[in-house]
């Protein structure tokens, strides 16, 4: 997230005073319970989401290895994002909603520490949904990933 300065120019936190990126330093900052909410989903062709429901696609359980997969991306995150913090997780849940022509991913991380968790819950929604892409792409090539975002961010 970005500071405005006097100049109104946006003041990135992960830049150093000679524009190199650097880890923020939280040190300073209270442990808080924190949440985000991450939402994002899989287009895909009605037939699809039949076959899904029916679990007739060639790999199997498709929702079950996306939610694994999820929860796992979640817990490396610090891994995948060079300037993330590894933080402590208290709860992932990953929760998918299957519509006609569509599979809606949310994607729900707490934690107790002093930064949030939108990049943790981005990422268990962004790994599910390439997982449930490559586990329909043998009878579905016209799928798109979108809306992928934070949709609740909190700390108390």
């Amino acid at each position: 997230m970005s500071k405005r300065n006097a100049n109104s120019a946006p003041a990135f936190s992960h830049l150093d005073a000679d524009g190199g990126a650097r880890m923020v330093d939280v040190g300073a900052k209270p442990v808080q319970q924190r949440r985000a909410v991450a939402v994002g989903r899989l287009v895909c062709h009605p037939a699809t989401v039949r076959a899904l429901r029916a679990r007739a696609l060639p790999k199997g359980d498709v929702l079950t290895v996306a939610k694994v997969a999820a929860i796992q991306a979640v817990k490396r995150t610090a891994d995948l994002i060079p300037l993330c913090h590894p933080l402590p997780l208290s709860h992932i849940a990953v929760e998918f909603t299957v519509r006609r022509a569509a599979i809606g991913i949310v994607c729900t991380v707490d934690t107790q520490a002093q930064t949030g968790v939108e990049m943790e819950a981005l990422t268990g929604v962004s790994v599910a949904a390439l997982t449930l892409y490559d586990m329909c792409k043998a009878v579905d090539k016209g799928m798109a990933i979108e809306g992928v975002r934070v949709r609740e961010k909190t700390k108390r």
